[in-house]
C-alpha cells in the first residue's frame, strides 16, 4: 500500500514542507558558492534566486494551510 494514503493530509503537508524547506536551503548554498566562487554568470544566478523565490512562496502557502489564523 502506498505510504502516503495512511498518512492524513495535514501529515503530508508537513512533509512537503520540509523537502521544500531543504530545497530552498540547498539553493541558498548553492547561489553563495557561485557568487563566492565568481564563476556564476548573472543569469543563472538571477535564475537561481528566481527558483529560491518561488520554493518560498509554496513553502509561505503550505505553512498557511497549517498554521490557523489567530485574530488578536
Amino acid at each position: 500500500m502506498d505510504m502516503s494514503s495512511k498518512m492524513d493530509p495535514k501529515e503530508i503537508l508537513r512533509v512537503k514542507l520540509e523537502v521544500l524547506r531543504r530545497e530552498h536551503r540547498d539553493l541558498d548554498d548553492a547561489i553563495h558558492a557561485l557568487q563566492d566562487s565568481g564563476r556564476g554568470d548573472t543569469l543563472q544566478l538571477r535564475r537561481l534566486k528566481k527558483q529560491k523565490l518561488g520554493l518560498k512562496d509554496r513553502i509561505a502557502m503550505i505553512e498557511d494551510n497549517l498554521l490557523p489564523d489567530i485574530i488578536a
